[in-house]
């Protein structure tokens, strides 16, 4: 029987085809990279950006499949190379969810750890004794890491705002804060504090309820190799 497919469901017949009994697709790695690349060049504004975030956006891009994040997205003006050379120096990357690590391309790294201590020893007791939540307790263990770290927040609001309370508090300021946070309850307004700050804090974070891990850890491997 033959499937009816809405037309905005269809993919390019250039590039994914299906006969009765096979499918035809691109299979090499490189090849399917460059084309995403090229897409994504061809469907969103990147002429307000400079020639430093473009690697950022378009592997932020590629990484939820939705070129209007674009106009949503907010740097300061050295955040790219401050996250840059805190990388190569081999700085931790502190994150707030084990997702978010996960999608770190660790090839592209040098000395640096990558830290999660949500599900550490305490943190659970720690955010019932404090009345927060989990993600928010566990920041309050990076500090003796924070001095010069990248972090990739892409899960919690809790962990954006508790981070900028830390750092308002005299705790040790990060190198870069990617923070791309989501969801319905306090996304939007922990990012909108993280833009507003003024504590100095380099950043690069997506405005609104969308984020998510796959975007932050798009931003450390942006970060970390550009489009490579």
């Amino acid at each position: 029987m033959a499937m009816i497919i809405p037309t905005n469901m269809r993919t390019d017949t250039t590039i994914t085809t299906m006969t009765d009994d096979a499918y035809h697709y691109l299979k090499d790695p490189a090849e399917i990279y460059a084309l995403s690349f090229d897409i994504v060049r061809a469907e969103a504004n990147l002429d307000r950006l400079a020639d430093d975030q473009q690697d950022i956006v378009i592997r932020l891009v590629h990484a939820c499949g939705m070129p209007d994040i674009v106009d949503e997205l907010a740097f300061t003006v050295n955040a790219v190379a401050a996250g840059r050379s805190a990388l190569k120096a081999g700085v931790p990357i502190l994150v707030d969810a084990t997702m978010v690590g996960a999608g770190i391309i660790d090839r592209h790294l040098t000395e640096n750890t990558i830290i999660c201590t949500l599900n550490d020893d305490g943190v659970d007791v720690d955010a019932k004794s404090w009345g927060t939540t989990r993600s928010a307790a566990a920041v309050d263990r990076w500090q003796s890491h924070m001095g010069g770290a990248v972090v990739a927040i892409g899960n919690a609001p809790t962990a954006l705002f508790r981070l900028l309370e830390l750092v308002a508090d005299g705790a040790p300021k990060p190198a870069v804060v990617l923070g791309f946070p989501v969801g319905f309850v306090g996304a939007a307004e922990s990012k909108q504090a993280l833009a507003e700050n003024k504590l100095g804090l380099e950043f690069i974070t997506l405005q609104g309820r969308r984020g998510g891990s796959a975007m932050a850890s798009a931003a450390v491997n942006a970060l970390a190799a550009g489009l490579r």
